[in-house]
């Protein structure tokens, strides 16, 4: 596919068109990298449970990681050998 390229202040640019962002996986942002004189745009790959430390952080300040089911036997133990 052929693009014009278009001045961006400074700097200059691309448009990509929405069905090929879509096909892509491109959000927000990407990776730019230039290999053998080629310009290569990748999606960014959101590491999997990428801020869930932060997440589960606020949810304690918040006191709100009670436990929301009981997960006791229910059963007397002092009789069992270990």
């Amino acid at each position: 596919m052929k693009v014009s390229i278009v001045s961006i202040g400074n700097s200059k640019g691309i448009r990509i068109p929405k069905s090929i962002l879509g096909q892509c996986n491109f959000n927000d942002a990407a990776e730019l990298e230039v290999e053998d004189n080629t310009l290569v745009i990748k999606p960014i790959k959101k590491k999997v449970r990428e801020g869930w430390d932060k997440a589960f952080r606020v949810i304690h300040e918040r006191k709100e990681d009670l436990l929301l089911l009981d997960d006791s036997l229910g059963i007397d133990m002092k009789d069992w050998e270990w």
